[in-house]
């Protein structure tokens, strides 16, 4: 499996990134990366081991910027992220991996229309914690203008995710929203509510989720609209990170001889809240691999969203995903 890297997005690019690339070549024997960005920087980093001859280096001139608009494509037309997209549109490799701009990323898959069958838009699926295992939520990010019919396909998408990618058996979809009850919201989760409730996943839908019970395990899959999706991530992202310092400024030193315990129970929770640990975010709908990382992604978060990557091709989910929503189409009005 060939997957191309954006080497020269994220915040601390190119070095984690080379190194995430080589530990995941070393992982996976049947990996082979693709190194797009500038050669210069990127062939030091490598090494000279048996695992090189799976890591090939394709060089261009330009980065898009966190900062610069999808648009910035038209001038830019050199760019990592657009090159990571024109090999996995001709078939030169099976996914694509960046830590660069998400808009670009997402933008990549409308300019080339790499849309998968019968997928009216594609979604960010972000995997977080929960007390039964993890939580698929999307979108994430892809879409802020979402219909129903957009919601009941992430709910389709991301059930193959869960199942294939994290290993839950028999996936649960909920909607996010304000209430439990089937008639609070907006109009779009009524109408996504009401879509689920009579269609062929009416067994598996778990009916309406608030926020407070995310990560309480009550659907292994919440899907929502982009904006709302982002707010979300972003939210528990920072609350998590506030949370932590309050603990190790106000709490750690009040401790005395149990400190160190406490450190160790501590670190393993955080564990479980890191994004490195899933690697980064799929873009489902998009005909092949496509993985979105965090800007500060580090070598770990790297080299796991390349096997997320691997396996996602390997086991040929776009086709499981087609399988799918030709299986369960939406109830006709």
């Amino acid at each position: 499996m060939r997957i191309a890297l954006d080497a020269m997005g994220g915040d601390h690019a190119p070095g984690p990134i080379v190194a995430g690339a080589v530990q995941a070549a070393l992982d996976e024997p049947g990996l082979h990366v693709v190194l797009v960005g500038d050669e210069a920087r990127i062939e030091p980093l490598l090494p000279q081991g048996p695992e090189r001859a799976r890591l090939e280096v394709f060089h261009c001139t330009q980065v898009l910027a966190m900062t610069d608009s999808p648009l910035a494509w038209r001038h830019k037309p050199d760019n990592s992220i657009k090159r990571c997209w024109e090999m996995l549109a001709t078939d030169k490799v099976n996914g694509i991996v960046s830590a660069g701009s998400t808009g670009g990323m997402v933008a990549g898959g409308h300019f080339l229309r790499r849309f998968l069958p019968g997928v009216q838009f594609p979604g960010i699926a972000a995997v977080m914690p929960g007390e039964k295992g993890p939580v698929v939520v999307l979108d994430v990010g892809a879409n802020i203008t979402a219909k129903p019919e957009h919601l009941y396909q992430y709910g389709i998408m991301g059930s193959v995710y869960a199942k294939h990618i994290l290993g839950v058996e028999s996936p649960g979809i909920g909607l996010l929203n304000i209430g439990e009850e089937p008639e609070k919201g907006n109009d779009l989760a009524k109408a996504t509510h009401a879509l689920f409730a009579r269609s062929p996943l009416k067994d598996r839908f778990k009916g309406n989720v608030e926020g407070r019970e995310l990560h309480k395990g009550m659907a292994d899959v919440i899907v929502c609209e982009g904006f709302v999706g982002n707010v979300v991530l972003k939210y528990g992202e920072g609350a998590f990170s506030y949370f932590m310092r309050v603990v190790q400024s106000e709490v750690f030193p009040k401790l005395g001889a149990d400190r160190e315990a406490a450190v160790m129970a501590l670190k393993a929770v955080a564990a479980r809240y890191d994004y490195a640990t899933y690697g980064g975010a799929p873009l489902l709908g998009i005909n092949g691999a496509c993985i979105i990382c965090h800007g500060s992604s580090g070598e770990r978060a790297i080299k796991n969203a390349l096997k997320v990557a691997f396996n996602y091709a390997r086991q040929r989910l776009d086709d499981v995903i087609v399988q799918e929503l030709q299986a369960n189409p939406p109830p006709t009005a």
